[in-house]
């Protein structure tokens, strides 16, 4: 598995271009807010010739979505993630006005695609990830986990040392808990690669992450 990491918008999200040794690639957690952001995402996946096959929402936050639009535009692809997130997804400029305080131009959101469960599993090349509900941060929110390589890719359930909000609208802590709870059950050596920040692994978040003590 090649992993590309970009960050992007104000935010400073992470999207990603996952792809393996069939050239097959999956873009997760689009959140670039600029043609100048989308350009360098896609020249990469030019220069690679990579053969995009599925655009992933880990969750349906304006700074995880924002790019859906450009993916849309230039490869004709649906956006999937977890319908529970559907309300926020559906109320975008309400979403931003009440996380940054004032409207901020968007270009519009293309429609949903398939809608991702617990146990659903996600197929481009050699590659297989697995779909893990973790609601908390959202209602919606879901993980991708790849057993073979040992990868997660958490968006703002898991980041190192620390964990996504749960104060915005369909957020709770105590949903939070028991994601984190049920993350904590993956393999120490697994890589986490987060919404946003540094990479992490599940072993060193279980001794240091305050929220996965106890």
């Amino acid at each position: 598995m090649n992993i590309k990491t970009f960050e992007v918008n104000p935010l400073g999200e992470n999207c990603y271009v996952v792809s393996d040794e069939t050239r097959e690639a999956v873009i997760i957690d689009c959140g670039c807010s600029t043609e100048s952001e989308w350009a360098d995402i896609k020249e990469y996946i030019a220069t690679q010739d990579f053969q995009v096959k599925h655009l992933l929402n880990t969750h349906l936050h304006f700074d995880h979505v924002w790019g859906n639009a450009f993916v849309y535009r230039d490869f004709g692809m649906k956006p999937e993630a977890n319908f529970e997130d559907l309300c926020l997804y559906e109320h975008m400029d309400e979403q931003i006005r009440s996380v940054v305080g004032v409207s901020i131009p968007h270009p519009p959101l293309p429609p949903l695609g398939t809608s991702l469960l617990d146990g659903n599993e996600i197929v481009f090349g050699n590659t297989t990830l697995r779909v893990l509900t973790t609601p908390g941060h959202s209602q919606g929110s879901i993980c991708f986990y790849s057993e073979t390589d040992g990868v997660l890719f958490s968006g703002d359930t898991l980041f190192c040392g620390s964990c996504g909000r749960t104060d915005l609208k369909g957020g709770s802590m105590e949903s939070m808990i028991q994601s984190l709870q049920k993350l904590a059950t993956l393999p120490d050596k697994t890589k986490v690669f987060c919404g946003h920040g540094s990479a992490t692994t599940i072993g060193r978040e279980k001794l240091y992450n305050p929220y996965l003590q106890g």
